[in-house]
């Protein structure tokens, strides 16, 4: 109910967004989210567990199906998507896809799925962590290759922000983890309510945004359709793709669950944060945003169908 009613309060700022477009002239939304996003990474820190990064660590052959689908194989199937639409790399709405196949994977709900199902948690916890430290630069340097000449996009600048913004915090809460790691665990339920309130911001923000540039408007319901119809596709072909990977390869059952779960996973904290650092205030970043929770809404519900099936198994067949 918890995760329902985050996506319920998603939906909801974009309504609010809507009828109340004027909020980034009312308040400084810019420097709030600019302040959160810096906490959010710098509490990110605090809570990396060393010691279950450890324990998860030598698990090879799902840290390679994991990180190669999240940074490569989303990506291309999301390339595969251009012929789809009649500007090709010019749509707004392909642009949206391809931004969010190169972000990492989810941190919290892939590791509370994994758990839910009885997978391997130590490695789901390396892997979680892991994508997100990779995805601060394969993030953008995937955008820079694709969309760099058609987006004026200036990949150092995006990298420095990143750096300013993302990296600086997170690595400051690494290096006081010692005087706080435990505490930023304890607290951990109240810290997501704090990253959940900074990405509600952002939607409203950016939403806002895109409404008063009536961007929208040039959006017919196919073109909706087509999003809603890419995103499910790129879920299904993905978790199928890791099982079959996962059954070649012989792993245990509980390997093959955290490399599903973590290997479909899309991260809307990142994406919240990235298409405000990238993109900044630009008339686009609230359709940047629909694919990403679009992709959050499903995954959740459809991993969390997934992982019930796989907690109710046969314990002497797994």
């Amino acid at each position: 109910m918890k995760i329902n009613g985050f996506i319920i309060s998603l939906f909801g700022v974009i309504l609010l967004a809507y009828l109340l477009p004027q909020g980034n002239d009312l308040l400084p939304l810019k420097t709030i989210t600019d302040i959160g996003i810096g906490f959010i990474f710098f509490f990110y820190g605090l809570k990396l567990a060393p010691q279950e990064i450890k324990l998860g660590l030598l698990n090879y052959k799902v840290h390679i199906i994991v990180q190669l689908t999240t940074f490569i194989v989303f990506p291309l199937l999301a390339l595969a998507y251009l012929p789809l639409f009649d500007q090709g790399k010019e749509s707004e709405l392909w642009t949206a896809i391809f931004f969010l196949a190169t972000l990492p994977s989810t941190v919290s709900s892939s590791i509370v799925m994994v758990a839910l199902a009885k997978g391997n948690l130590p490695t789901a916890i390396f892997n979680a962590s892991l994508s997100g430290l990779i995805g601060i630069f394969a993030t953008p340097i995937w955008l820079s290759l694709i969309l760099g000449k058609s987006a004026d996009f200036q990949f150092m600048d995006v990298l420095l922000k990143l750096g300013w913004q993302i990296l600086a915090p997170l690595v400051l809460g690494l290096i006081l983890q010692r005087f706080f790691g435990n505490w930023a665990r304890k607290n951990s339920k109240q810290l997501g309510l704090f990253d959940k309130g900074i990405i509600l911001i952002i939607v409203y923000s950016s939403f806002s945004n895109t409404f008063t540039s009536n961007l929208f408007d040039t959006i017919d319901l196919s073109g909706f359709l087509l999003l809603i119809l890419g995103v499910l596709v790129l879920f299904f072909v993905v978790y199928y793709l890791t099982a079959l990977v996962s059954n070649l390869l012989k792993l245990p059952i509980e390997d093959k669950i955290t490399a599903q779960f973590c290997g479909t996973k899309k991260s809307l904290v990142h994406g919240s944060v990235m298409v405000k650092v990238i993109f900044g205030n630009s008339a686009n970043t609230g359709l940047l945003l629909l694919p990403i929770m679009l992709f959050h809404s499903s995954q959740l519900i459809l991993i969390a169908y997934f992982a019930e099936k796989y907690r109710k198994r046969d314990p002497e067949i797994a």
